[in-house]
């Protein structure tokens, strides 16, 4: 009990813990005769898909629709709203409805997985939360259930709309089609229907928060927000529209060669969309061009923003220093936008974010190609290096796209990737934290220059 108070008194480990539980739970869930359809199911490939789920990323070895039965796509629904929307912030949530008292522990948990203000009540950010939660996964299934009704029977387009809906907006992926959305390409309704889906889980709870107290949205209204949104939403449209221009440009005697022009944009816009956080697509990953496919791991290692329910180093990391660096060339000393600057201590957690991110993803990567590649001389593995750099990514960035090489991967390979996956779900700085002394240093050493550059 000592060990388990001391673990837990951290809100970092808390989290861990929380995430680790939920995922091992899932695993003997799927593990269960009722829950797959396939004989002799292996423990990795269960172990893959709780965590999979739990950590929203959506990469399989197993095809959800035909692996498993009604009950285990059941589990794995359950698997990514809890995982989306963290398991401390539902069982917190449960406290609250119940009348008992969060405890310090469960409210510094939620505030570093949401990020909002210590000043700000946990009843009603909670509230906030579910309450955005219940209602645009409602709306996006209700739109939904009108594309797949054709074709299907009302039951049917019912459980597909509600699975759908709940994968886009927790930004995890999972589909119940073996080629996600390539048969529905052209169908501008459940194309963009998912993509605002994903936008709004990839944005944040604090964001929605804000543009609902500011709606309707106005020139005025707009000025109001924080700086934190206003951040979120031009990085997010800036690397929408530039991935789109890239995308079409890339690959437009390729994927796109065979579409209108006004579909070429669609799934230009849903790939581009669905790169950063989710990972449905609507074109073949597989038979895209190497430029293409180093610009969607750009975007996979991005990821969504803060508080939100998708993974990556996060926008405000990506444009706070890249404001850095045009900010040094400029002359001045740190980030300065929209009428602010941007403080010390919030560059300082951006260029940890990032550091670590990378480390994760090259440490990720190296033993990847050591389990996948190994004593393989590099003229008979030739492409294999990308497949494998995009499948890490994906993983830490908890995307779910992939080439086709996931189901192939070693039983050590498949490890990696859910040891990717959890630390891509948790977020760098938490991992950081964890494992990190909370003491802090009392003195420091005179300070001195070193050569740069």
């Amino acid at each position: 009990m000592y060990i388990f108070r001391t673990i837990t008194r951290s809100p970092a480990r808390a989290l861990i813990l929380g995430f680790a539980f939920l995922i091992i739970t899932g695993t003997c869930l799927l593990m269960m005769p009722g829950s797959s359809s396939i004989k002799n199911f292996k423990a990795i490939d269960a172990l893959f898909t709780s965590t999979s789920a739990v950590c929203v990323t959506g990469l399989t070895v197993v095809d959800t629709l035909t692996g498993f039965t009604s009950f285990g796509q059941f589990i794995i629904l359950l698997l990514i709203q809890i995982g989306g929307l963290g398991i401390m912030t539902v069982s917190t949530l449960f406290l609250v409805l119940s009348g008992k008292r969060p405890s310090f522990t469960d409210h510094n948990v939620i505030q570093k997985s949401f990020s909002f203000s210590k000043n700000q009540n946990l009843s009603a950010v909670l509230k906030g939360i579910f309450f955005f939660t219940i209602v645009l996964e409602t709306s996006g299934a209700v739109i939904l259930f009108f594309c797949f009704l054709p074709g299907n029977n009302s039951v049917t387009a019912l459980y597909f709309s509600i699975f759908h809906s709940v994968s886009a907006f927790c930004n995890a992926g999972f589909s119940l089609f073996p080629d996600s959305f390539t048969g529905h390409g052209c169908n501008w309704t459940l194309n963009l229907t998912i993509c605002l889906l994903v936008i709004m889980g990839g944005l944040g709870f604090p964001v929605l928060s804000e543009l609902k107290q500011n709606f309707p949205l106005s020139k005025a209204s707009l000025q109001r927000l924080s700086l934190h949104s206003k951040l979120v939403l031009s990085t997010t449209a800036f690397l929408i529209i530039t991935g789109v221009i890239l995308f079409l440009c890339t690959e437009q005697y390729n994927t796109l060669e065979h579409l209108s022009v006004p579909n070429r944009i669609l799934s230009a816009f849903f790939q581009v969309v669905n790169t950063r956080t989710s990972g449905f697509n609507t074109l073949p990953l597989g038979n895209m061009a190497n430029e293409t496919l180093f610009m969607l791991v750009i975007l996979m290692f991005i990821g969504a923003s803060p508080g939100s329910c998708g993974g990556g180093v996060k926008t405000t990391t990506f444009s706070i220093l890249t404001l850095l660096g045009i900010s040094r060339f400029r002359g001045h000393e740190r980030p300065q936008l929209f009428g602010r600057s941007v403080s010390a201590k919030s560059i300082g957690r951006a260029a940890s974010i990032m550091l670590l991110g990378l480390v994760i993803v090259c440490c990720g990567l190296m033993l990847l190609l050591n389990t996948e590649l190994n004593n393989i001389p590099h003229p008979q593995s030739r492409g294999k290096f990308l497949e494998l750099l995009f499948e890490t990514v994906s993983a830490f960035g908890t995307v779910g796209l992939s080439t086709g090489i996931t189901s192939g991967l070693s039983t050590m390979g498949k490890m990696v990737l859910i040891c990717t996956m959890f630390l891509g779900r948790l977020g760098p700085l938490v991992v950081a934290m964890a494992i990190s002394n909370p003491v802090k240093a009392r003195y420091f050493y005179p300070e001195d220059d070193i050569m740069i550059g």
